[in-house]
């Protein structure tokens, strides 16, 4: 297993405030998964595996990149949340349908919402991909996991 990877993760406490146990829900098998597998890999010379705290401070996502024992600091990336606005908008729109669907509609309706969901987090994941380029390399999968982090962060109540 490469060391380029994360063996800990943490949401500001003050940021996050418990939802409803769909998005609970969401949050602990996203971390959960991304912790199972991942691929995580700071710009520059730093050795993993690593800790991560993710939180949103003035319309920043701020990425705390701790050694994998979670003792030593090795730095901070901060994204501006700006460019995500609407992608995690048009996100918690389609999953409120897609929560309220799987209640009561037919599973060719759940199919065609839950592909619109796929799309925009696939959407979002790129999005954060690319904004992280140059600071932290991250796989496919594992910006799908961190996208649905940031998104978790985003709800406020």
């Amino acid at each position: 297993m490469s060391e380029q990877r994360l063996v800990k993760i943490a949401l500001d406490e003050q940021t996050l405030v418990r939802r409803n146990p769909d998005v609970e829900h969401e949050r602990a098998v996203a971390i959960f998964d991304l912790l199972e597998d991942n691929s995580f890999a700071p710009v520059g010379d730093f050795a993993g595996p690593y800790s991560l705290r993710l939180s949103l401070s003035e319309n920043r996502l701020l990425f705390e990149i701790r050694d994998g024992e979670d003792k030593g600091h090795l730095g901070t990336v901060g994204l501006s949340v700006t460019p995500f606005r609407r992608i995690v908008k048009d996100y918690f729109t389609v999953c409120e349908s897609y929560f309220e669907a799987i209640k009561t509609a037919s599973p060719s309706k759940i199919e065609a919402i839950d592909m619109g969901r796929r799309g925009l987090h696939n959407d979002g994941a790129d999005l954060l991909r690319d904004r992280l380029k140059g600071k932290i390399e991250v796989d496919e999968n594992t910006a799908r996991r961190l996208f649905t982090l940031l998104c978790v962060l985003h709800i406020k109540g």
